[in-house]
């Protein structure tokens, strides 16, 4: 770290440990040589640390970034091995340090955060030549774990590498990059000084002389050291060749060409986006400037308020016939209150001034692509997708045969600047690079058939998988138990879904109350146009078709979720003997397995009353006649955040809403398992959380994070406005 202002160990693992509202993002987050068990305890105890030692005035923060190449996924035990081998090699192995891992670029990465000042020393510790070292661990990590190996020497020079690092992150040609690539070849071929000013003019260039060397400026007045751009170029190189230097005569030549910083020419026209892009940075400048001045303004007439207050304050006191004791006492007091209001006023001035360099503030010309393909915009997706250095998608993925189609997934967790869309799934992810999906960490059921559907929309109904075996058995299981019409590339692959599906429908197939098969009423084997999928809206999960075949061959409609008479027994003729087995009954252990007092269940002599939720009647009010999936989603999110809370994240309690009565602010909207919830809060910063349906969280958009809410009692959003949301 450069700058002690971005040193700070607290900060640093704040951002490291903040989910920033994704699902794909946040890792496993370890602490290591330190007492603490939660982060809170654990960065104050650093602080300590490092505020022991009062010697040092260099950085005592270190930290480190342990990025793999894409596709690469490590599991956790490698992970930590090698995070504890980079620490040791670099002298930190006794060192406080918390790590995190994150899963929302296209690079599995490590961030650590390392304490320099020894917990029991409390010396400070600099890696010597820290670089070298790391390119020597990592070259043999990548040995010993069999990853990809990669160049960790670079011979480019700290200006090139910024040069490369402003394509590469930007997206923006720099002028290095451009004059390589446009003039570089002519600048060579000179042969004397007006040769080499001549070529410069035509390609909008001047050479100029700065300390001992040369720089090259471009029109709009950036510079560049001419030495790196090309060794051949520096001034003891040419001044070897032409002489001693001469400066440019004459006036302007005409120009071919000249540098401007814009993007990267790629296989994508990105000429109507950049327009757009310059035109909104411009817009958000003069925005910012307004808001900026006003603020000004209003600190200003603040502060002259409260000058005059205290001018008048200063004069009744200075004509009060009190003593001179009591007099100076009372201007204290006056100065005092001064000091106070001048403090609120400058305060809520930098509040408001940071807020306002927030919302306004300028992105680069990828992150401003990022931001734009987020919000659905198809040709900034595409320029992210068409970028230099991008590169597939690897390991176990899903793609297709036919031509890509445009699909999206309920949810979008986040967009890369390679073009990656991560949609959120329950607790698992899809990878979308465009032409291939990827089913990211703790790949569920839920997780595979969602990628197996989004494929069926994006690419048809022919399937290419690439992975592991057990990767492909699990897509077949997903498959087969989703009653997909697909079919699969691999010959093999496909027999295995074909038989899964046959023994799904054997096992689901229905018995009649005469013990026989129920073979629908009218006889042979239908083929396989007349089946369906799973049905999606049907009340009791059964999986039934939704088409059957007539007495003459040919496909009937059918109403789904209708069976034939007497394939299922009135509601009062249910949960008889003949399916006991399938019942869930409480089972009382008695006789001689209750040989002691301690073993003879509590609940024996008074047994409790059994819940009876399907003879209540519905309840009105807020929270009131919920769906299952509605509150089980809540309570997951309510019990995941509890949980964060108390492993030491700084989060605000949370509480599912019941029929709290009281202010309540807007603070956003989460979707957990495909289940709307709008987050309350309160005075007291505790955050209550309402299952919503679906058009309320698109009426809820036009709210703002901190607008008052009010909840009716049939449980919808309400303005204090009176505007119901």
């Amino acid at each position: 770290m450069r700058s002690i202002k971005k040193s700070d160990f607290a900060e640093l693992v704040k951002y490291i440990t903040d989910e920033q509202g994704k699902t794909e993002r946040l890792g496993h987050v370890r602490v290591t040589n330190c007492e603490a068990n939660t982060l809170p305890a654990v960065m104050a105890e650093v602080m300590a640390t490092q505020h022991g030692n009062t010697r040092s005035e260099a950085d005592k923060t270190y930290h480190l970034l342990v990025s793999f190449r894409a596709g690469e996924k490590p599991d956790a035990e490698t992970l930590r091995a090698i995070e504890d081998r980079i620490c040791a090699g670099l002298g930190f192995a006794e060192h406080q340090r918390v790590s995190a891992v994150h899963h929302d670029t296209d690079n599995l990465h490590i961030h650590i955060a390392i304490n320099k000042i020894h917990p029991t020393r409390n010396t400070i510790h600099e890696p010597y030549r820290a670089y070298r070292a790391l390119a020597d661990l990592c070259a043999t990590l990548e040995r010993d774990y069999g990853l990809e190996r990669d160049n960790h020497e670079t011979r480019q020079r700290v200006s090139e590498n910024r040069a490369n690092d402003m394509e590469r992150h930007a997206g923006v040609e720099s002028l290095v990059g451009w004059i390589k690539r446009e003039c570089l070849p002519e600048l060579q071929a000179a042969q004397s000084w007006e040769d080499l000013h001549r070529v410069l003019r035509e390609n909008g260039l001047k050479l100029r002389e700065r300390g001992n060397g040369f720089i090259f400026e471009a029109g709009d007045g950036t510079t560049v050291k001419a030495s790196t751009v090309s060794r051949d170029l520096s001034k003891p190189k040419l001044e070897a060749r032409f002489g001693a230097f001469t400066p440019a005569e004459g006036g302007e030549a005409p120009r071919r060409r000249e540098y401007r910083a814009k993007p990267l020419k790629t296989r994508i026209d990105t000429t109507e986006l950049y327009a757009r892009y310059q035109s909104e940075r411009q817009e958000m400048g003069a925005v910012r400037k307004g808001e900026l001045d006003t603020l000004r303004r209003r600190r200003d007439r603040l502060i002259e308020a409260a000058m005059r207050s205290n001018r008048l304050r200063r004069a009744a006191i200075k004509l009060l016939g009190e003593g001179r004791i009591a007099k100076r006492l009372m201007y204290a007091q006056a100065h005092k209150a001064l000091r106070a209001d001048l403090d609120k006023i400058n305060r809520e001035y930098r509040q408001g001034r940071q807020a306002v360099q927030e919302r306004t503030q300028r992105r680069a010309w990828a992150d401003w692509l990022k931001a734009e393909a987020m919000k659905g915009d198809d040709k900034a997706l595409a320029a992210l997708r068409a970028r230099e250095g991008r590169s597939d998608l690897k390991g176990n993925t899903i793609q297709g045969s036919g031509e890509a189609k445009p699909g999206h997934a309920a949810v979008t967790d986040n967009i890369t600047k390679k073009g990656t869309i991560i949609y959120r799934v329950g607790s698992s992810a899809v990878r979308d690079d465009g032409d291939r999906l990827q089913v990211s960490r703790e790949a569920t059921t839920d997780g595979l058939d969602a990628a197996l559907r989004l494929a069926m929309e994006r690419f048809g109904d022919r399937i290419t998988v690439n992975g592991t075996a057990e990767f492909k058995e699990r897509i077949a299981q997903a498959a087969a138990a989703g009653r997909l019409a697909i079919t699969f590339d691999d010959a093999a692959l496909e027999r295995r879904r074909q038989e899964l599906l046959t023994k799904e429908q054997a096992h689901e197939q229905p018995e009649r109350n005469d013990g026989r098969r129920d073979r629908g009423g009218d006889g042979g084997i239908r083929p396989a146009a007349a089946r369906t999928t799973l049905n999606a809206t049907g009340g009791d999960g059964d999986r039934r078709d939704a088409r059957a075949v007539s007495a003459g061959g040919t496909v009937a409609l059918r109403k789904p979720n209708v069976g034939r008479i007497g394939r299922k027994p009135p509601p009062q003729s249910q949960n008889r003997l003949r399916a006991l087995s399938q019942l869930g009954v409480v089972r009382i252990a008695g006789g001689a397995e209750m040989l002691l007092p301690r073993d003879v269940p509590g609940h024996v002599e008074q047994q409790g009353a059994e819940p009876a939720h399907a003879l209540r009647r519905g309840v009105s009010g807020p929270g009131r006649g919920l769906k299952p999936e509605q509150i089980a989603a809540a309570e997951k999110y309510v019990a995941e955040r509890e949980q964060k809370r108390l492993n030491g994240f700084d989060i605000p309690k949370h509480a599912r809403y019941t029929d709290y009565v009281g202010a309540l602010s807007y603070a956003g909207t989460r979707n957990v398992e495909d289940q709307a919830l709008a987050l309350l809060r309160k005075e007291n910063d505790e955050i209550l959380v309402l299952p919503v349906d679906k058009a309320t969280v698109q009426r809820m958009k036009r709210l703002a994070i901190g607008d008052p809410v009010t909840v009716t009692p049939r449980g919808s959003l309400k303005t204090t406005r009176g505007r119901s949301r």
